[in-house]
């Protein structure tokens, strides 16, 4: 007969009690899985409703293209990767769609979409540094080099237009090294730089003595007079300028041509002069003054004059010739001293015969 062993007594499990922290804990759980759940949903499903776009033509700042710079849509930390160099500095260049389209399958992303479009255009981007700042950058250079003051200077460029391409971080100022000037026949080369010589361009050149000149802005007509409308000033070299060319400085506004002048014309001495203040045959009033003698009478101009020119008149009463100089409009004087005695017989009036 076999033992029987004993059956031990069912005991049944203790249940604990819930409390309001587990189920505060519980409920924050499945919450946050919810939302992480929710999230990874939504960008699978606009990775598989919008898949990534082609931008078109795109303008590079740097070496090379990036994922993010060819394509919208891509994933933060996909968009940085790598794809292709760029052109050189200032240069455009194109790629074909298809090699984009081959590139994104490397790396696992799917198809793009191409608009259909066959190929890219890709601009390098650049900063110019063109000829004014490059003749900025030599006139500094012949300042602080050779004592030169620059301010009356222009400097003409052998060759075309230069331009120094650089990178676009490049902002500093331009300037010239290892410059070479001969003062007696004003050739001028230097080195153009950026940065520590990061991007540069040998240049050479003539230096060119400039003055400002009065230039005409409209034609005139002898006997017309110029107003201030008409006048331009102008920076022209000085050996292709007359000697006798009017600066900016002189007063020509209010003058008169003394001739024809056209459009465009230096303004040179001679050209223009101060109007007339008494005409010929014109009433004028003669006027004698001297310490202790102050005598005026009208006359009669026998020529035209401007201020300070010497004319003669003539004494309508005593019918006597008097050299006089044009002091203002319509008057004009007789000068005291040698002529005190033939003044003071004109001024007075002839005596009655009895």
């Amino acid at each position: 007969m076999h033992a029987l062993r004993q059956i031990p007594p069912h005991r049944s499990a203790r249940v604990a009690t819930l409390s309001a922290a587990i189920v505060a804990r519980t409920l924050f759980a499945v919450l946050a899985l919810s939302v992480l759940t929710l999230q990874v949903l939504a960008q699978d499903a606009r990775s598989a409703g919008a898949p990534m776009r082609l931008r078109g033509d795109v303008t590079a700042r740097g070496d090379v293209l990036t994922l993010g710079d060819l394509v919208e849509g891509a994933a933060a930390e996909m968009a940085l990767r790598p794809l292709f160099r760029a052109p050189a500095l200032g240069a455009t260049g194109t790629i074909q769609v298809r090699r984009i389209a081959e590139a994104i399958a490397g790396l696992g992303l799917g198809s793009v979409e191409t608009g259909g479009r066959l190929q890219v255009s890709v601009q390098r981007a650049a900063r110019k540094v063109t000829q004014p700042e490059i003749e900025a950058a030599l006139k500094r250079a012949l300042d602080s080099g050779y004592g030169v003051d620059s301010r009356n200077l222009a400097i003409r460029l052998d060759g075309e237009a230069p331009v120094l391409l650089a990178p676009l971080d490049l902002n500093g100022q331009a300037v010239a090294l290892d410059l070479s000037y001969d003062a007696r026949s004003r050739r001028i080369a230097a080195l153009i730089t950026l940065g520590e010589r990061q991007a540069s361009l040998r240049v050479s050149g003539q230096v060119i003595e400039i003055r400002e000149v009065a230039v005409l802005g409209r034609s005139l007509n002898r006997g017309e007079t110029i107003l201030a409308s008409d006048l331009t000033v102008e920076r022209r070299p000085r050996e292709a300028t007359p000697a006798d060319a009017q600066g900016a400085q002189a007063d020509l506004a209010g003058q008169v041509a003394q001739r024809s002048l056209s459009a465009g014309a230096i303004l040179r001495s001679g050209d223009l002069a101060p109007p007339d203040l008494v005409a010929r045959g014109e009433a004028v009033t003669i006027v004698f003054d001297s310490p202790g003698l102050n005598l005026s009478l009208r006359g009669q101009a026998n020529e035209s004059g401007r201020l300070g020119a010497s004319i003669t008149v003539t004494n309508p009463i005593s019918k006597k010739i008097l050299s006089a100089t044009v002091i203002g409009a319509g008057r004009v004087s007789v000068g005291p001293a040698p002529l005190l005695r033939q003044a003071s017989a004109a001024f007075d009036p002839p005596t009655v015969q009895r």
